[in-house]
Order: C-alpha cells, then sequence, then structure tokens
C-alpha cells in the first residue's frame, strides 16, 4: 500500500519513521511522497512541493494529513477524497469543523477518513467508542483530553511553581506551542469534544463561541495548594451527557478527589470515559500526545484500510438539541472583588478565599464568569465533584 504524507513535522516524521523500520504488519506500507512547503529542500527522495503531483498519482492509496490548522489542510482532504484517495488526519482542529463534509465527500467517492490519532493521541479512544455503540447507545462522555494543560497542572501540584514557570518548562520540552492558548485555553480539548460527540451521539456538533469552554490560563499556585489541602485536585475536564431528546457539552477546570482516576493521571497523560447502558463505564487512559504515541494511531488506521476493517459510519441524522443546562453543578469562585451578588441565586457562601456557589445550571455558570472576568480579568472557577468536596 502506498501512502503519501502531507507535511513532515513531529508527527509526519514519526509516520515516516514507523513506516521505514517496517516490522510486524507495516512491511506491507510504503511511503511514496512527502509534501513539503514551497521553496523548502527536499532533503529526502519522496519528497516533493506539490500536491497535484500526489494527487495525479494513481499508485499513491493512502493521504495521510499532518499539516495541521484549517487551510489549507481542509482543501487538500477533499481534494483527496475526490481523487478516491483515502485519507487519514490527526488534525482535530479541521475534523472538528469539517467532518460532516468529509463523511459525505468520502461516502461518495467510496474511499475511507479515518481519524483515529486526532483525539487521544495514542489511546485508541475513537476505535473504543465506536465498538460501544454497535451495541449501547453512550450517555456520557467526559475526560481528560489534553496532554498540555494535564502536564502543567500535575507539575504545578509535585512543585509547587506558578503557573508561568510550568508553561515555559512546557514549552522548552515541546509539550507546549510558541503560542499555548489552544491548550490553556481549552479550545484543543473543544475541538476533541466535538468530534467525540460527532461520533457518540450521531449529530454533528461545531466548536463556536455559545459553547461553555473555560480554561487553565488564571490558575495559581495557591489555588492549586488549597484545593491539595482539602484533598483534591484540579484537571481540565471536557464532559458531555445525553438525556432525553438533548446533550450538553462543557470544557472547564474541575475538581477531582484525591482517589479517582483522573486526580492521579500524571504528565500529559490523557483519561477518557464514556458510559453505555450495557457496557457502564470504560476509561481509556495513555498518552494522549507525542511523536510515536500520535503516529502509532495514525498507523492503525491505515492498517485497517488495508486490511478492509470498516469503521462505524455516522450520517449525523440525529434530532438531539443542544442544551446548555442539561445538567447541574456546584461551583468554587476565586476572584479579588465580591461577586456574590453576581450569583445571588445560587446559595453563595464564603469558604476561604473562595465563594461557593450550589447547584447551578452549567451554561448559566459559564455565562456568569463571563460578568465575573469583566470585572476581574484574573478570576477563576472549577467545578466541585458531584459527591462533594469541603472547601
Amino acid at each position: 500500500m502506498n501512502i503519501a504524507i502531507l507535511g513532515f513535522g513531529t508527527v509526519g516524521t514519526g509516520v515516516y519513521e514507523i513506516i521505514k523500520k517496517a516490522s510486524r504488519q507495516t512491511t506491507n506500507l510504503s511511503v511514496k511522497k512527502i509534501l513539503i512547503r514551497k521553496n523548502k529542500k527536499a532533503e529526502l527522495p519522496e519528497m516533493t512541493d506539490s500536491i497535484e503531483e500526489i494527487l495525479n498519482d494513481d499508485d499513491i492509496d493512502v493521504v495521510v494529513e499532518v499539516i495541521g490548522g484549517i487551510e489549507p489542510a481542509h482543501q487538500y482532504i477533499l481534494d483527496a477524497l475526490k481523487h478516491k484517495k483515502h485519507v487519514i488526519t490527526a488534525n482535530k482542529a479541521v475534523i472538528a469543523r469539517h467532518m460532516d463534509e468529509f463523511s459525505s465527500v468520502a461516502a461518495e467517492n467510496d474511499v475511507k477518513f479515518y481519524f483515529e490519532s486526532s483525539v487521544g493521541g495514542g489511546i485508541p479512544w475513537i476505535q473504543g467508542l465506536e465498538r460501544a455503540l454497535r451495541i449501547d447507545d453512550v450517555d456520557s462522555i467526559t475526560g481528560i483530553f489534553n496532554g498540555t494543560s494535564n502536564f502543567i497542572l500535575d507539575q504545578m501540584k509535585k512543585t509547587g511553581r506558578s503557573f508561568s514557570d510550568v508553561l515555559l518548562n512546557a514549552q522548552q520540552l515541546g509539550y507546549a506551542e510558541a503560542d499555548p492558548s489552544a491548550d490553556i485555553d481549552g479550545l484543543d480539548v473543544a475541538n476533541k469534544l466535538c468530534i467525540s460527540a460527532d461520533i457518540a451521539y450521531d449529530i454533528f456538533v461545531t466548536p463556536n463561541d455559545n459553547l461553555p469552554i473555560f480554561g487553565i490560563r488564571n490558575i495559581s499556585e495557591e489555588d492549586i495548594a488549597h484545593f491539595t489541602s482539602k484533598n483534591l485536585t484540579v484537571k481540565l475536564m471536557g464532559k458531555s451527557h445525553q438525556l432525553g431528546n438533548e446533550f450538553d457539552y462543557v470544557v472547564e477546570p474541575t475538581l477531582c478527589k484525591a482517589e479517582a482516576i483522573e486526580a492521579n493521571v500524571p504528565d500529559n497523560y490523557n483519561v477518557i470515559s464514556l458510559h453505555g447502558n450495557t457496557i457502564g463505564t470504560l476509561k481509556f487512559m495513555g498518552q494522549g500526545a507525542g511523536q510515536f504515541p500520535t503516529a502509532n494511531a495514525v498507523i492503525q488506521d491505515i492498517l485497517d484500510i488495508y486490511q478492509e476493517k470498516e469503521h462505524l459510519r455516522r450520517e449525523f441524522h440525529s434530532n438531539l438539541k443542544f442544551n446548555a443546562n442539561l445538567t447541574k453543578s456546584d461551583y468554587v469562585v476565586r476572584s479579588e472583588i465580591d461577586v456574590a451578588d453576581i450569583f445571588a441565586d445560587y446559595q453563595p457562601e464564603t469558604r476561604n478565599d473562595y465563594l461557593m456557589v450550589h447547584d447551578v445550571p452549567v451554561g448559566t455558570m459559564h455565562n456568569l464568569m463571563k460578568d465575573v472576568l469583566k470585572k476581574d480579568e484574573l478570576a477563576f472557577m472549577a467545578s466541585v465533584p458531584a459527591e462533594g468536596g469541603v472547601l
């Protein structure tokens, strides 16, 4: 099976190196072309700066898109599908916005569009979710979807250092980008949760400003120390629930009791859970990012195509409606100003340097925090575990 790799950064290089080792079933795979940027020197014989050369090569069976971003990745994927080539991508941003289009064009051209590596890196999360859906309805998805934010929170707890110091360390180690916004503001989690909800509920959900998303940019070492003293650990979580003909969706810092599995996920690892009506709760844990874990997931998809293993097909025909207030939670808020009046309807009570509010609909809470941030741009919030937590 001949493969073209679009992009030769961290993941693209990993895919190339694993295939070149030619071990086990990868002996049947061959990289024929690698797309590089215009005017970049071709250092390998497979390299080209012409997408047309790849699209018009009838010997290329599979195109692996690992450029990242929206454009030109979006157009390259569409063009490859229309040229009757299977496409595999690790690009969660473009999938979250165009999965319905890619799925439709792939079906029209009798080719596959697979994306295991886009959520959870090397974790077989998409595969596990699809397997559960063969039997069950999945009514909840929760998890730590982002390795960078988890590394930052874990290191802050272990070392007592500030957010800015740990973020700099993450950038030096290659865990965080020069612009870390997507990771620390919850946007990466939002993309991955959208993709997961698309599959779970058979409905196309795109990231947008109306979805409740709150990141970890404002967390302090004092917050971490206080939560730790109360036997709680904060994690940036993506969560979605389905009830009747409605579903919700939220990305937010969440306090976990110290004995919870999520509280003990270290470094850049992820853990993602689903709940099905007969399987119960399943948790998938592993490295959620990194060169070789992500490349491994890409190649698993290639092998599925080679072995003609079908993935679950979704038509996005569900009539579920989004309801930001489908579920409620208790929250803790930290602000330099008195914001009790903003939360007057939710039994606000002062706990140390924090305001505790009770039984707040999730969407309402996020809207109220927008009001808080207008008055105190460094304010922080976290949801409190359902089983309770004493602050």
